[in-house]
């Protein structure tokens, strides 16, 4: 009777407090501040900061390009004129600069500047009008498209219009279809789904909360990142402990009984394995980019509503309807356990029988797989980060091809005004074209430089360094470089710094997590090894499907670290339980018949986990970056290959090869005394 209350109470308290924070969560809040995305401490930012003290740091720019194929005609050239003058209602001081034709004057380069402290729908409408404009009485043959930072922004926000909205509908749909196919059940799909619902709708208004209350930045691809960790991880956590459930329904007839004791079997893999990304997550506050700080504490807010929604909420919320929400496969009391018996068992028995042959095969798949990142490459620029081909990108191409290197977006250098001249002079070192005074303005001085090499090459990049250098000698100038050049010089200098800060600190938090779990050294650095394998398998696929399938021209740089550490943290979680039910086992059975009887109990149901965590990150395919692709099918083929190679056939060959040596120092490595055949088969059938 007091479990039939309690559920109840569980139940509706977690209605009350669901419905409370979707109530009053809020929306997100946006940072709007131009340096807000940059790398904590780089210099760009720093420039950037200071150019908001000159009246041209306040502004966002429209660039209007015309073109046409040959060369501009008159025609075209009185149409541009009468937008300068139209469209000066819409910039900041009604003044529209005049135009900047190319050298082969088949482009023209008209500047709207907007006011960069627009919200974004209203930027959004700006620049719409402004498209409009340009395009209306423009002769037929010519072409105008509208770039520069509003119109990215623009297009930033309307590819993202609604994508987290499809987003969610399309991860509930492909974890709902999977459910269905795994329990075969023509309701019981709807508890689980709902919960990881509810806790992913929650986890997104707490989310919102932080970014109000704590300083938290978040754009649409860390909330899309977030909710497919809920979903994914909350649907593990489901399926594990149902697992659990049915098992101990077979034992117990009193249903409550049943929930208790797999409450308290699942509870202690469950809890390891969200601490483990929940902890892996929190190392991204080290981080340097502020991306992965946001995708890290957010995803952890994530990882920590799902667990507490699956461990507190969904036992209740299961109990509530009995066996009958597993018809018409509903366990019954005293039946045989049929996983012990099944392909999962077999599987468990022909790796037992050849263990040496397996760990080599399954080394050999890890190595030719990891060969595939023989030529990485990485770094996307600005024009490279969208799937589809906005305005803003083909605008900005077609500046690039008519305009000499470095002139579209020139390096900006920021200093004290009463030092202008002589940081000008110092910034004239090798590889820079030419520097030219911009304005004045509380205090400080802008000049704008224009270098010789190519955007984005690794001569850019060293002009920078020299130029950085140079200017910081100058006394008492304050002189700092920035600009897209040197953002993009920063961003990728924080993404190799992050990675060799962050991805120890993962392995570190993994390899804690596991000692702590399963008392043994050597089983937790086996577990850690095999972690590593995987991702460096993953990783090789994953770039070669990129270069020759997707065609893309590298990696984001945020792609590697993130990937690393959400396949590690998340592919860690099957070793967890397929390991901890392996020591239950043998402490009975011993290692040999622990792993295979581990393997054959919790191998559909980590496959299931498996399948649907993978298919829950391939979503991150609906929206609109490629950086979402990219850390998809990297997690999503590494969630397959863990699943079905690493966890099914690596990590039992281990096992077997090493015997109880595996669970050393703990009490597990000085064996225990063989079951006898007919015990063990009593064992079986009373279980």
């Amino acid at each position: 009777m007091a479990g039939s209350a309690g559920k109840w109470i569980v139940v509706a308290v977690a209605t009350l407090l669901s419905g409370l924070a979707l109530a009053f969560g809020g929306a997100s809040k946006v940072n709007a501040d131009p340096a807000a995305s940059l790398p904590r401490g780089a210099e760009s930012a720093t420039v950037a900061r200071l150019q908001q003290r000159l009246p041209s740091g306040r502004l966002a720019p429209a660039l209007i390009v015309y073109s046409r194929a040959g060369a501009l005609t008159g025609e075209d050239r009185e149409a541009i004129t009468g937008d300068a003058e139209r469209l000066a209602s819409l910039a900041v001081g009604r003044t529209v600069p005049p135009p900047v034709f190319s050298p082969k004057e088949d482009v023209a380069l008209l500047t709207v500047p907007l006011p960069g402290s627009l919200p974004l729908s209203r930027l959004g409408a700006a620049v719409d009008g402004i498209r409009a404009e340009a395009r209306q009485g423009l002769p037929a043959g010519a072409r105008a498209e509208v770039t520069g930072a509003a119109g990215f922004r623009a297009d930033l926000a309307s590819v993202f219009d609604g994508a987290n909205i499809t987003l969610l509908a399309v991860t509930a749909s492909v974890v709902a279809l999977l459910l269905l196919v795994t329990y075969r059940s023509p309701w019981l799909w709807l508890v689980p789904l709902g919960v990881v619902g509810v806790a992913d709708q929650v986890a997104a208004k707490i989310v919102a909360i932080l970014t109000r209350t704590t300083g938290l930045t978040v754009d649409d691809s860390t909330l899309g990142i977030t909710s497919v960790l809920v979903f994914g991880a909350g649907t593990n956590y489901a399926l594990l402990l149902i697992a659990r459930y049915r098992e101990q329904l077979r034992m117990h007839e009193d249903r409550h009984v049943a929930m208790a004791a797999a409450v308290r079997s699942a509870a202690p893999a469950i809890l390891a394995s969200s601490a483990t990304v929940t902890l892996a997550l929190g190392t991204l506050v080290f981080a340097l980019s502020p991306g992965s700080r946001g995708i890290g504490l957010a995803g952890a807010v994530g990882i920590v509503t799902a667990v507490a929604y699956a461990l507190l909420v969904l036992p209740a919320a299961l109990v509530l309807f009995g066996r009958g929400l597993f018809w018409p496969f509903a366990p019954r009391t005293g039946q045989a356990d049929p996983s012990r018996t099944g392909l999962w068992a077999r599987v468990g028995g022909a790796v037992s029988r050849r263990p040496l042959v397996m760990a080599v095969f399954s080394v050999i798949v890890l190595a030719v797989l990891a060969l595939g990142a023989v030529g990485v490459r990485s770094g996307l620029s600005e024009t490279e980060q969208f799937r589809d081909r906005v305005e803003a990108i083909t605008g900005q191409e077609t500046l690039s091809r008519a305009f000499p290197a470095g002139s579209v977006q020139p390096v900006t250098v920021v200093s004290r005004e009463s030092a202008a001249a002589q940081v000008r002079a110092a910034a004239m070192v090798p590889g820079v074209e030419r520097v030219t005074p911009g304005e004045r303005g509380a205090g400080w001085a802008r000049a704008d430089a224009v270098l010789t090499a190519e955007p984005g090459s690794e001569e850019s990049f060293a002009t920078i360094r020299a130029m950085r250098a140079a200017v910081h000698a100058v006394p008492e100038a304050g002189a700092a470089v920035g600009g897209s050049e040197a953002s993009d010089l920063d961003e990728r200098d924080a993404a190799t710094r992050d990675q060799k800060l962050i991805i120890p600190l993962v392995l570190a938090v993994v390899l804690v997590v596991l000692l702590l779990l399963l008392r043994s050294v050597v089983a937790s650095a086996a577990l850690v090894l095999t972690v590593i394998a995987s991702f460096a398998a993953s990783f090789g696929a994953g770039w070669f499907a990129f270069r020759h399938i997707f065609g893309f021209p590298a990696l984001d740089l945020g792609v590697p670290l993130l990937s690393f550490l959400f396949l590690v943290a998340l592919g860690i979680d099957y070793n967890i339980f397929l390991t901890t039910r392996a020591k239950e086992e043998t402490a009975e059975h011993g290692t040999r018949q622990g792993i295979v009887t581990a393997l054959a109990v919790t191998g559909g149901v980590i496959t299931s986990a498996g399948i649907l965590l993978a298919a829950v990150f391939s979503v991150l395919a609906v929206l609109p970056l490629i950086t979402l692709t990219q850390i998809g099918v990297i997690v999503g083929f590494g969630v397959l290959l863990d699943t079905l190679l690493v966890r099914s056939v690596l990590v039992p060959a281990i096992v077997t090869l090493l015997g109880d040596r595996f669970w050393w120092p703990g009490g597990l490595s000085r064996g225990r005394p063989a079951v006898h055949p007919g015990v063990r088969q009593a064992d079986a059938a009373r279980t």
